[in-house]
C-alpha cells in the first residue's frame, strides 16, 4: 500500500531510538479533514473543543488557520501512520499572550494524540513523539521555550506534559475569542513550559 503522505515535504524527520521514524508534515485541511474529524469527535478529545462539528466545519477551521502566518498545523507520522496533530503558534498573536509574560523565543503548542491502537496503551508512545517534536521546535525552529495551555480539568494532558519535562506555570483564565472565523469560549488553563536547556541539557 502506498504512503498517502509520501508526497508531502516533511519539515522534520527523525529516527527516535527504540521508537521508530517520526515525520512532521504540513497539514492539508481538505485531504486530512476526514481523519481529523474522527479524532476530534471522540469523547477523549472533548478538551480540543471540536466535539459535535461536522467534517466540513473542521476542514474550514484548518483552512482558515492555514492562511495565518502566526499559527501552523502539522500531522505527526510514526512510521508513516498518523500519530498526532501538532499546532504551533506565536503566543503574542494568541489569547495566551494576554495572560502571561511572553519571553523572546517562546512558541505555543497544542498537541492531540491519535486514538490508542486496538491493542491498548503504547509504552513510550508519547515520549517518542515529544522527543521528535521538541527537536523540531526547539532546535530546527531555534526557539527557546515551549508553552502549553491545557484545560485545568484535562488532568491526563497535564500529567503527560509534566512527565515529559515541562514545568508547571500559573493557572490562568484564557479570555473568550469571538471573531467571524473563530469562536473560543473562556477557558481555565494550566500553563506549562519546556525550555531548550531542560529538554536538551544546555
Amino acid at each position: 500500500m502506498s504512503d498517502p503522505y509520501a508526497s508531502r515535504t516533511a519539515v522534520h524527520e527523525q529516527e527516535v531510538d527504540g521508537f521508530g521514524s517520526v515525520r512532521i508534515v504540513p497539514l492539508d485541511p481538505a485531504a486530512d479533514a476526514p481523519l481529523l474529524h474522527r479524532w476530534v469527535s471522540e469523547e477523549r478529545a472533548a478538551f480540543w473543543g471540536m466535539n459535535g462539528l461536522c467534517e466540513q466545519r473542521v476542514a474550514e477551521i484548518y483552512a482558515h488557520l492555514d492562511t495565518l502566518d502566526t499559527h501552523h498545523a502539522y500531522l505527526v507520522l510514526k512510521d508513516g501512520t498518523p500519530a498526532a496533530l501538532l499546532q504551533t503558534y506565536e503566543p503574542h498573536a494568541d489569547r495566551v499572550g494576554e495572560v502571561y509574560s511572553v519571553e523572546p523565543g517562546d512558541i505555543g503548542v497544542h498537541l492531540l494524540l491519535a486514538p490508542a491502537a486496538p491493542e491498548g496503551a503504547r509504552s513510550g508512545w508519547t515520549g517518542g513523539l515529544v522527543a521528535a517534536i521538541a527537536t523540531y521546535i526547539l532546535v530546527v525552529l531555534d526557539r527557546g521555550r515551549v508553552v502549553v495551555d491545557p484545560d485545568v480539568a484535562n488532568e491526563k494532558a497535564i500529567a503527560r506534559f509534566l512527565k515529559q519535562g515541562f514545568t508547571a506555570g500559573p493557572t490562568v483564565v484564557l479570555p473568550e475569542v469571538d471573531l467571524p472565523d473563530v469562536h473560543l469560549p473562556e477557558k481555565k488553563a494550566q500553563l506549562a513550559f519546556l525550555s531548550r536547556e531542560v529538554a536538551f541539557g544546555g
